[in-house]
């Protein structure tokens, strides 16, 4: 990410921050003049203790000296979580890992056996592992049969954020499919900022927006989260209505894993209904 883009990433941010928090949560007056949702510049600088017209600048993306104290104040008047905090961090001071083409083209990451087992344990609750750029690099046989047969996609396809806007199973598989993608592009945000210096994700985002109209909309509404938890509700084409809980987990070790676990919401047959699915004569489909 060249710096220019780096300081326009941090200005949409800090805009679409701005717009989430209301005048009278923080003790302000709502007022009937404001022509857009949420804090105004003046406020947000009011809030951080800094000058209107530092805000200003840094909000614009000007290349401004930052320091952590003043963006601490920053994130603390935008009420950041931790992860939009070192989201903000990485933008606003190129504080990412450095690590730009730490993954081959080719040639996906390795899983080690011990995750290999752990996939294969968890039968009731489809799971898939995806690296730091969203492609997927390992999944088991429930997620083969609630989402897609990722063995018959070639691993340079096999991009998570790119699948669930080109394929029309998973378009089909949410009830609500915005809210599906809402958790894939949190994982994908925190890893855009984190990974700061990889060109890779300028390239992607370009031609997602280029492919697919509806992208830019949602990319620039999606929130910041290395571990989102979502309820979603499938209605899949064989087993009907399905209920999972969504809970992302980071895999340690050098690859930076993502592991993706759908449990069955415990108050529906969700779980039943995926046995029956897994089990049924002439489904076996190998992971």
């Amino acid at each position: 990410m060249n710096q220019q883009t780096r300081l326009q990433a941090l200005s949409t941010f800090l805009k679409a921050q701005r717009a989430k928090i209301l005048p009278q949560s923080v003790g302000l007056a709502s007022g009937t003049r404001r022509r857009t949702p949420g804090l105004r510049r003046e406020e947000v600088a009011q809030l951080a203790g800094v000058s209107s017209t530092w805000y200003t600048w840094l909000e614009q993306g000007r290349d401004i000296k930052v320091s952590p104290s003043v963006l601490d104040a920053v994130a603390r008047a935008l009420q950041l979580t931790v992860d939009e905090r070192k989201y903000l961090y990485a933008l606003a001071q190129e504080t990412g890992t450095g690590v730009g083409q730490g993954l081959p083209k080719d040639e996906p990451p390795k899983i080690n056996p011990a995750l290999k087992r752990i996939l294969k344990e968890l039968r009731s609750c489809p799971t898939i592992i995806s690296d730091r750029r969203s492609h997927i690099v390992g999944w088991n046989e429930a997620a083969a049969h609630v989402f897609l047969d990722f063995e018959q996609i070639p691993y340079e396809e096999r991009n998570l954020i790119r699948l669930v806007f080109t394929r029309k199973e998973l378009r089909r598989l949410a009830v609500n499919w915005e809210h599906f993608v809402s958790g894939f592009l949190a994982i994908f945000r925190a890893n855009y900022g984190q990974y700061v210096e990889d060109e890779w994700y300028e390239q992607f985002l370009s031609e997602m927006r280029q492919v697919h109209p509806d992208f830019h909309h949602l990319w620039e509404q999606s929130r910041v989260s290395s571990a989102p938890e979502v309820l979603l509700e499938f209605r899949h084409a064989k087993a009907g209505k399905m209920l999972f809980d969504l809970t992302s987990l980071q895999v340690s070790g050098s690859a930076d894993l993502q592991c993706s676990i759908y449990t069955p919401d415990p108050n529906s047959a969700t779980e039943t209904k995926l046995r029956q699915l897994i089990d049924r004569p002439g489904s076996s489909v190998q992971p």
